[in-house]
This record gives C-alpha cells, sequence and structure tokens, in this order.
C-alpha cells in the first residue's frame, strides 16, 4: 500500500512499505525503519482480520488459512493464501461463470487503504519526537 499493492497468484496482496524509499533506508534511523515496520506489520493485520471476518465459511479452511508472510526485513506483506491448496479461494474472491463473487481480500485490502497512509504517518510521527 506504499505504492500500489500488486496482486499476487490472484490469492495474496502485499502491502509495501517503503518501496520508493528503500534506497534511502541506509540514510534513515533504525526507529525510523522500526516505525514503518510497524505499521506494515499493524495493516497486515488488520486486512487478514477483515479477511477472516468476511470470507465465506463453507469449510472454514479459508478463514483458518488466512495468512501474512513478511519479506524486505518487515517491510512487505503479503496477505492472503499462500498455499495451492487454497486454490479456490480466486473462485470465491473473483466468481465463475457459475458462481458470483463473493469477495473478501480485496474489500479488506481496500478499507485499510486509508488507514494504512495515516498508520504510517502516525508511526513515523512517534518515532520523530
Amino acid at each position: 500500500m506504499g505504492g500500489d499493492p500488486v496482486a499476487r497468484s490472484g490469492m495474496t496482496v502485499e502491502i509495501l512499505g517503503t518501496r520508493r524509499l528503500q534506497a534511502q533506508l541506509e540514510d534513515l534511523g533504525e526507529d525510523i525503519v522500526a516505525a514503518i515496520r510497524k505499521a506494515v506489520t499493524e495493516s497486515a493485520e488488520a486486512v487478514k482480520a477483515d479477511t477472516q471476518r468476511d470470507v465465506a465459511r463453507d469449510s472454514g479452511n479459508l478463514h483458518d488459512k488466512v495468512g501474512v508472510t513478511y519479506k524486505d526485513d518487515g517491510l512487505t506483506a503479503l496477505v492472503g493464501w499462500h498455499n495451492d491448496a487454497e486454490y479456490y479461494g480466486r473462485f470465491l474472491e473473483y466468481g465463475t461463470r457459475r458462481i458470483a463473487a463473493r469477495p473478501a481480500l480485496r474489500p479488506a485490502l481496500e478499507a485499510e487503504r486509508g488507514r494504512y497512509r495515516a498508520r504510517l504517518t502516525d508511526e513515523v510521527r512517534r518515532a520523530l519526537r
């Protein structure tokens, strides 16, 4: 979300903390980097929780398997269904010719988009005090 979130394999979204700033991270203090990492983590967990709340619960598997994977030293989070066994999540998310879409991940991401910017700003301001 620190840039446009990118759909991965149709079933995860990427929340970026510093794509535009990565080249400048070496110049930032560790407290600023930690603040960015915290904002990414909070937003990723919020997207996960909202997705779990809204996902169809036919068997409960998709609810239980929503996960967050961090990379780039915690500055990027991938939220969604990471295993091939949850392939059918994309059918619910996007629909098919015979099944209407019942998205959960995309609406969760959209709901968090505005909050993320505020979260990031607040965390960096706290670190600068």
